[in-house]
């Protein structure tokens, strides 16, 4: 299949929401693994990476498959905006506290991901990185589908691009973010965007008199 202007468009976007939400899902995999001993740990983040992949892929399937519903559409849109808040208040909230301060960043995403109590045992851990990986990869697909679900190369691309980051060392992507934030705050805008083109587009679907169509110059017009 030939990538069109709007595939283009589409993967750059999921290339920023990829980078915009890789800092949280990596430090959650990282922290809840940090308490475990030595040799553990690798184990518990590889086993965190592979359920991330495997939930990305199970999400995506029934995402695509949910957006075909009419007025789901709508929620996701709604959805899209408290991701949206939800990551604009905690890139508030934590400012460079994750990069300077590795303790404080620890006591941060502790509390993030397991109400502040750090996990004792591998099977604990393991646990904690599941629940984290589920939230995360709700929002990381529904994201990544908004902007790319009528080309099914970048959705799959955008999956398994955010599991690669999530991989990498949380540090590294903290400190990409913390230098350059305008990559947060534009991976934010995009899934505002998203989310308003999902809620245009049901509104269209419901009521086609009263809502045009979304314009090809911003997703509209396939199908």
């Amino acid at each position: 299949m030939p990538f069109d202007a709007a595939d283009i468009a589409a993967l750059f976007q999921v290339i920023l929401i990829d980078l915009a939400l890789a800092g949280d899902n990596a430090v959650a995999v990282g922290l809840a693994a940090a308490a475990l001993p030595e040799q553990q740990q690798r184990r518990a983040i590889f086993w965190g990476v592979v359920l991330a992949l495997v939930l990305r892929i199970i999400f995506a399937g029934i995402t695509i498959q949910l957006l075909a519903i009419p007025g789901l559409l709508f929620v996701g849109g709604l959805l899209l905006f408290w991701v949206a808040w939800r990551m604009w208040s905690d890139l508030k909230a934590h400012e460079p506290v994750m990069v300077g301060d590795p303790v404080a960043g620890e006591h941060v995403a502790e509390a993030m991901v397991s109400g502040g109590k750090t996990p004792k045992t591998f099977a604990s851990a393991l646990f904690t990185i599941i629940i984290a990986d589920v939230s995360m990869s709700l929002d990381n697909v529904l994201a990544v589908a908004a902007v790319s679900k009528h080309s099914p190369y970048v959705m799959a691309f955008g999956l398994v691009l955010s599991v690669v980051l999530m991989g990498l060392a949380a540090s590294v992507i903290a400190r990409i973010i913390n230098k350059h934030r305008w990559i947060a705050v534009l991976g934010i805008v995009i899934i505002v965007f998203a989310g308003t083109r999902m809620i245009w587009e049901d509104g269209h679907n419901f009521f086609p008199a009263m809502v045009p169509a979304i314009p090809s110059f911003l997703g509209g017009g396939h199908h």
